[in-house]
């Protein structure tokens, strides 16, 4: 084990699974130089040309890259820099890497992963600082990650290039350089394994992304109040681990589901909905629900921190349900 960011931690995942499986190369813009965030740093020296290809820049070519490799049997780790331009992909990715194993009546193999980089970032503005992990969501046949720490980041990289199935795997910007310890060598974790972070009895807070960091410490603020909070990260968005969740919410009978995405339509409105369908007669209190406000995130520095969620708006959502004064 040693200290890791999630930056070196996904470098590490990819490094890895190259030298493991000739079949894995990566695409994208910039990969040569590392990519935009550093997690392909280092790697084109040591695997050349053909196997860190830089691409042009046009999001929807590189994923047809992908999507073609992976059903003729290469691994493909498409990079996509910024969650904003997957918007110029959607074709490939709903139309082609998702549905295409279903149509061809399971003929087809599609083990591809496209890399991405969601949320609020120095004011990075509207075009470059979504979260639309959602949307991915609601389309059949994809596999939606998004962890929250170094250590599950390459737990989970690496079982989604191991993966015959297409997964989209968000890193959330603000958790890049946030550091923890993770094994050196590889390891894989579980697709659709929820994690609870926290062990708590009186509120259960499920988070995502950078939010979960957040929840960690408003349950350790809330513990000095005599509140014990139960933390769960879903790590896998789709397949959802809807059992850990409802276990806790089954003993603590209050909930918050907290995300940075726009709250409107969120993961966190599925959440809170299979709650409220699931473990109704559990609840002491509605579902609460944290996100961001239906508006583009803003470039103004004043204005981009009023509208990211975070320790503020959680503590107010368990205020809401009663927990604290």
């Amino acid at each position: 084990m040693s200290v890791k960011t999630m930056t070196a931690a996904v470098n590490e995942a990819i490094d890895q699974e190259m030298a493991r499986d000739a079949r894995v190369f990566v695409a994208g813009e910039d990969v040569r130089v590392g990519g935009p965030f550093g997690t392909e740093a280092g790697l084109h020296a040591k695997y050349g040309d053909k196997r860190i290809v830089n691409t042009a820049i046009s999001e929807l070519a590189l994923t047809g890259i992908g999507v073609g490799a992976a059903a003729v049997g290469l691994r493909p780790i498409i990079e996509i820099m910024i969650m904003d331009f997957v918007t110029v992909a959607m074709d490939q990715i709903v139309n082609q890497m998702a549905k295409m194993k279903y149509m061809l009546g399971g003929q087809a193999t599609l083990p591809i992963v496209v890399t991405t980089h969601a949320g609020v970032d120095s004011s990075s503005a509207a075009q470059h600082s979504g979260s639309l992990e959602a949307w991915f969501c609601h389309v059949p046949g994809l596999k939606v990650l998004m962890p929250s720490n170094a250590y599950d980041a390459k737990g989970l990289l690496t079982a989604a290039i191991r993966d015959d199935n297409p997964v989209v795997f968000i890193s959330n910007k603000r958790c890049l350089q946030t550091s923890c310890e993770v094994p050196d060598e590889p390891f894989a974790l579980p697709l659709g394994v929820a994690e609870v972070k926290r062990v708590g009895s009186d509120l259960t807070i499920v988070a995502t992304g950078r939010l979960v960091i957040d929840a960690l410490e408003v349950a350790e603020q809330l513990a000095g109040q005599g509140i014990s909070v139960e933390v769960i990260d879903p790590r896998t968005l789709s397949p959802l681990d809807m059992e850990t969740i409802l276990a806790s919410v089954r003993k603590t009978s209050r909930a918050v589901v907290a995300h940075e995405a726009v709250r409107t339509c969120g993961i966190g409105a599925e959440i809170a909905a299979r709650i409220s369908d699931e473990a109704f007669d559990y609840l002491d209190a509605p579902v609460k629900r944290v996100g961001a406000p239906f508006t583009p995130v803003p470039f103004a520095p004043l204005l981009e921190e009023r509208y990211l969620p975070g320790k503020a708006q959680i503590l107010e959502a368990v205020r809401e349900i009663g927990l604290t004064a």
